[in-house]
């Protein structure tokens, strides 16, 4: 099975950017894993960043055009985007989404609300770059 994994703006830095909130990983460092996790659990994981708002709904109509699964970090699209809520309304295949850091302990209140939960099957949220290998085991067991 594919999976898209899509990560939102700013997680390009991984590593680099605020390593007390997202640690040191970098971001090739997480897209290494992310598809050796895949392979492990039978699925062929294809791993993208963009700081581009229109490119990651371009990739989500991808997603919902093949019923692609996705794992989604949409970083701080989550938190207002309604052109990337438009887009995750439209997938058909699940959608787990999925953050570094646990944005309901944050201390911003924008942080708080998610318009992308209502479309995920799960929200995996303050697990590190591990939250990723388990959204990729939520949708491996679907």
């Amino acid at each position: 099975m594919r999976v898209l994994v899509l990560n939102g703006p700013n997680l390009g830095r991984l590593g680099r950017r605020q390593p007390e909130i997202y640690g040191t990983t970098t971001y090739d460092e997480l897209a290494a894993h992310c598809v050796a996790w895949g392979a492990d659990l039978g699925l062929d994981v294809d791993v993208r960043q963009t700081n581009h708002e229109g490119v990651m709904v371009d990739w989500l109509n991808e997603a919902a055009d093949a019923a692609t699964p996705v794992v989604l970090n949409a970083a701080a699209w989550t938190h207002y985007s309604y052109a990337v809520l438009d887009a995750c309304a439209q997938l058909e295949a699940p959608l787990v989404e999925v953050h570094i850091s646990d944005p309901r302990q944050r201390p911003e209140e924008f942080r708080h609300h998610s318009v992308v939960t209502p479309y995920a099957v799960e929200v995996i949220a303050g697990q590190g770059v591990e939250g990723y290998r388990m959204a990729l085991e939520v949708l491996a067991s679907r």
